[in-house]
């Protein structure tokens, strides 16, 4: 009997570019119980040989990077130069978390204070066994690797199923790494639809899930893992703000936050949607924008909508807009699948789907705002939040306004820039999910504390924890409690 396959396609072209088996519950199984072995290898290796052998498996990707962003063009449609730069990305992620696992996760001393004066204490970050990581298909490379590298690091093994739109690109990575692990499947990938997702999540031997995607998915992923108590970080879509204050530099505004929405053909969870521009500097902002997006070409500058069924809601939101705002750039006959030139409209209510769903094509909504504040308001007003752009030549300014929108990540004075920094955590609040990759956060993600408490020396008089303790210990227990925390501070 055959296993059944599946086909891989070039949006742009609709050519195959490869065919991969649906892997069934027992195939799935098989892996995952491979990956349950391999784990413990991996963790007995020690913090120092597992770094060795990914920043070997580093220089590995870096070689063949011009063919893994021949693949990431091939399965998205996306422009090779932006396939490449998710790559680089990629690869600076490993090596940042390949270089910082030990000294975020080892283990330490802890102070005990004065109670604990007679105790040691440590803290350390274990390895949680077998990790699933359940990827996108917009960034095939960048997004997963930022769970499988900080994974990996942390002493994990790895099962990823990629997107059944970018198969390959999976296939791929996992084949790369054997050749700087060749001894055990520390790294494997399992293609196939949802069903081999969900088959990867309910397994009781999968320690945690990694899921990126819509936030409706990750609620059936949630519920396939809660069989199990099984934890899940959960990176979901965004409708993300760009805030134009009334000091900012406008050109430099303006060329971030077009192609922050116009770059990968809007197919960001980090892209911007939403734009929301002090009253002030409007209309030279607008002159601006209007004189930079016609230059901007869809199948040109950015690529074709990799997921047929994103047309139709780029389509209804396109409607909707243009139907009660006003169009700066293009309307419904941007539409031309698979590509949608870009689209920009004024004065939409904040109620429109255009508005509060997201879009996640080349589209955005601009609306006039009296000040900085109201933007703010506005920007908050979304279930989602997972990040948003403040531009401001007052850095103080910027920065508390930064510190006051609801979301996960806010760049000032450039877009989607966090991004790019390993150290800084990635994640979102609400709709846009929970929990954090990247950075040191994104390390201790993927591991369990454990804590231990050592008694160095009885404490005489103050054996408390024993049913010999009598009344004059716990006189002197209080009498030490009132001493240290019983003034008030003024």
């Amino acid at each position: 009997m055959t296993t059944p396959t599946f086909d891989s396609l070039n949006p742009a072209t609709g050519e195959v570019v490869g065919s991969h088996p649906k892997q069934p519950a027992d195939a799935v199984s098989a892996a995952v119980g491979r990956a349950d072995e391999a784990a413990a290898w991996w963790s007995e290796l020690g913090a120092a040989e597992r770094r060795r052998r990914l920043l070997d498996y580093k220089a590995v990707l870096t070689r063949h990077l011009r063919e893994l962003a021949g693949l990431v063009h091939e399965e998205t449609g996306k422009p090779l130069g932006d396939a490449t730069l998710e790559i680089v990305l990629a690869i600076t992620h490993l090596d940042w978390a390949a270089r910082n696992a030990a000294k975020v996760l080892g283990r330490r001393r802890v102070a005990t204070g004065m109670i604990g004066l007679n105790l040691a204490a440590t803290l350390e970050y274990l390895p949680l066994g077998v990790v699933a990581v359940i990827g996108p298909w917009n960034y095939p490379v960048f997004t997963p690797m930022g769970s499988i590298a900080y994974a990996l690091a942390a002493g994990n093994a790895v099962v990823f199923k990629p997107s059944e739109l970018t198969p390959g690109v999976g296939v791929r990575l996992a084949e790369l790494f054997a050749e700087s692990v060749p001894e055990q499947p520390v790294f494997q990938t399992v293609t196939g639809l949802g069903e081999t997702g969900a088959f990867l999540a309910r397994d009781p031997r999968v320690r945690k899930v990694a899921f990126t995607g819509s936030t409706a998915t990750a609620k059936r992923v949630m519920a396939a893992c809660a069989e199990n108590l099984t934890p899940i970080v959960a990176e979901c879509g965004g409708k993300d703000a760009f805030i134009v204050d009334a000091d900012a530099d406008l050109k430099a505004a303006a060329d971030a936050c077009l192609w922050g929405a116009m770059s990968n053909a809007g197919q960001t969870c980090v892209g911007v949607e939403r734009v929301y521009v002090v009253d002030a500097v409007y209309d030279p902002f607008m002159r601006e924008l209007s004189e930079r997006v016609s230059t901007v070409r869809a199948g040109e500058d950015y690529g074709p909508i990799t997921m047929p069924g994103q047309l139709d809601i780029i389509r209804r939101h396109i409607d909707d807009a243009t139907r009660s705002g006003k169009a700066l750039a293009g309307g419904p006959e941007s539409v031309r699948a698979p590509y949608v030139d870009p689209v920009i409209v004024e004065d939409v209510p904040e109620d429109s789907p255009a508005v509060r769903e997201e879009t996640f094509g080349p589209t955005i909504t601009v609306r006039r705002t009296r000040d900085a504040r109201e933007a703010l308001e506005l920007a908050n007003a979304s279930a989602y939040g997972l990040a948003g752009t403040i531009f401001s030549r007052d850095a103080r300014r910027a920065t508390d306004l930064a510190r006051m929108m609801r979301t996960g990540m806010t760049a000032i004075n450039s877009v989607i820039s966090f991004a790019g920094v390993p150290a800084l955590p990635f994640g979102g609040v609400g709709d846009s999910g929970f929990g954090r990759i990247h950075g040191a956060d994104g390390l201790r993600e993927f591991t369990r504390p454990k804590a231990v408490s050592r008694q160095r020396f009885a404490l005489p008089g103050m054996n408390l924890t024993s049913f010999s303790r009598g009344p004059a210990e716990l006189e002197r227990l209080i009498r030490l409690v009132t001493f240290l925390h019983g003034r008030r501070k003024r």
